[in-house]
């Protein structure tokens, strides 16, 4: 048995894992989904947000286990999983990033962001600069985010996403080769994201060496669209 603690990405939370969880379960793994600070259920104010605030919540929680994790990162927050690693590489025995940003010490995220130029959702992200956050459209949801998931999960996001912080895209990674360098990369690339799209996923994990990339052709969510397919590839990479 392993244990999967699952990250979600941007605007989103804990909600994104509700298929996925239940299948890692039935394979005999246990499965850990949080809502990141400012997040879901996380109450934290948005404008109080920053990428130490929220590496510390999942530092925490790995603290709590006796046992190893597989740490999966969805989206922009690869640059959360990236953090942890460095600051409990012996509490993690894999990294997985889900059609993630995979970056380098020193960069950050809105870095490699800016460079994704076919992405369709820059034009409909709204700043709030008194929160130091931004929001998504919700008339990109579908087209952007869910072009192969049922519709029931476009409504449901249209519930359920919330500001995002501009923080945590700012603030450059702090990695080492000896501490989140020691522990084993696996990349997923989504080959038909319109969000962080395939030339920027490819580019990413070109630049920073996975142990193996998998590719599944969906959208941004494939824990929406293919739950079993991934859980798949997730118990796969738990036994390499």
């Amino acid at each position: 048995m392993k244990t999967f603690i699952l990250i979600h990405g941007s605007w989103h939370n804990a909600w994104n894992w509700h298929k996925v969880i239940p299948v890692l379960e039935s394979k005999g793994h246990k499965a850990i989904a949080i809502d990141l600070p400012g997040m879901g259920r996380d109450k934290t104010p948005i404008q109080e947000v920053t990428l130490k605030t929220s590496v510390e919540k999942i530092c925490t929680l790995i603290d709590s286990l006796d046992e190893q994790v597989i740490l999966v990162g969805h989206s922009k927050n690869g640059i959360m999983i990236s953090q942890v690693a460095e600051y409990r590489p012996e509490k993690i025995e894999k990294l997985i990033y889900l059609a993630a940003y995979l970056i380098p010490n020193g960069k950050t995220q809105s870095e490699y962001s800016i460079q994704d130029i076919g992405g369709v959702l820059k034009p409909y992200v709204t700043r709030f600069p008194e929160l130091n956050s931004h929001t998504l459209q919700t008339e990109i949801y579908k087209e952007g985010l869910y072009h192969d998931c049922e519709d029931s999960i476009t409504q449901m996001a249209k519930l359920l996403l919330s500001h995002e912080s501009i923080a945590t895209g700012i603030t450059p990674l702090q990695l080492s080769e000896d501490k989140y360098g020691s522990v084993p990369r696996f990349y997923i690339e989504c080959t038909e994201d319109k969000a962080v799209t395939p030339f920027i996923q490819r580019k990413m994990y070109t630049e920073t060496i996975c142990e193996k990339v998998y590719r599944m052709p969906t959208s941004h969510s494939p824990f929406f669209s293919k739950p079993e397919e991934l859980s798949n590839i997730f118990c796969e990479i738990a036994t390499l």
